[in-house]
C-alpha cells in the first residue's frame, strides 16, 4: 500500500516494518555487497570531488586508484550515476575494510571531522529506503528488502524500532521535520485501523 505526503509516494511498509542496523554482525557489508556502486546525485559526485581533501587520507589504496582511474562518480548499466567500486573485491571505492573487517565509508569519517559538505551519498545514509524520482515530480519512498540486512530488521523488531523511526535524520535532512511527522501521524493512524 502507498500514501501520498505532500508530493512523496510513500510505501506503508516504511511505516509498519522494524529496522536497526546491527553493524557488529554485518560488518558495514552494504558497502560491499551489490551489482552496482550507491546511487547518486550529479550535486552529490561533484561535492565528493570537492570533498577528497577531507577524507582522503581515511581511503585504502585500492579505492584511491580506482577514483583516479575512474572518476568520483560512474554510470552503471542501468544508466544510473552510481559511486565506483574496487574491482578486485566488489566494494565502493569510498568505503575501506579495517583489520577486524568492519567496512567503513571513508566521507562519512571525513564529514565527522570537518563537519562540512555532504555526510556521504544519501542513498546511502536512507538505506534501506530508496528513493524513486517520478516525471510527474512525485518521489517515491520504497522499502529494500536486502538479504544483507537481515539482521537489522530483526533488531529492529527485538528494539521496536519502525524503519522510519531508524532513519529520522536522513528523513527530515532531505524533506523535513513536517514530512517526518506526518510520517509519525499515519503509522498511528494506520495502527488504529
Amino acid at each position: 500500500m502507498v500514501i501520498e505526503i505532500g508530493n512523496c509516494l510513500v510505501s506503508t511498509e516504511i511505516l509498519t516494518e522494524y529496522f536497526c542496523c546491527d553493524y557488529q554482525k554485518c560488518k558495514g557489508c552494504c558497502c560491499v555487497v551489490g551489482d552496482s556502486g550507491a546511487p547518486l546525485s550529479k550535486a552529490e559526485g561533484e561535492s565528493l570531488q570537492r570533498q577528497l581533501p577531507d577524507y582522503e587520507t581515511y581511503l585504502a589504496a585500492d579505492g584511491k586508484a580506482e577514483l583516479t582511474e575512474q572518476g568520483f562518480y560512474v554510470t552503471d548499466i542501468d544508466g544510473d550515476m552510481v559511486t565506483p567500486l574496487v574491482r578486485s573485491d566488489g566494494r565502493c571505492a569510498y568505503s575501506v575494510t579495517d583489520s577486524k573487517g568492519f567496512t567503513f565509508c571513508c566521507v562519512e569519517r571525513g564529514f565527522e571531522k570537518f563537519n562540512r559538505g555532504i555526510r556521504k551519498p544519501f542513498s546511502c545514509w536512507i538505506f534501506p529506503i530508496r528513493l524513486k524520482e517520478f516525471s510527474t515530480g512525485f518521489t517515491g519512498l520504497m522499502l529494500s528488502r536486502e538479504h544483507l540486512c537481515s539482521e537489522a530488521f530483526a533488531l529492529g523488531r527485538s528494539k521496536k524500532i519502525k524503519v522510519y523511526q531508524f532513519l529520522q535524520k536522513p528523513i527530515e535532512a532531505r524533506f523535513g521535520k513536517e514530512f517526518f511527522e506526518e510520517l509519525c501521524k499515519a503509522e498511528k493512524m494506520m495502527a488504529e485501523i
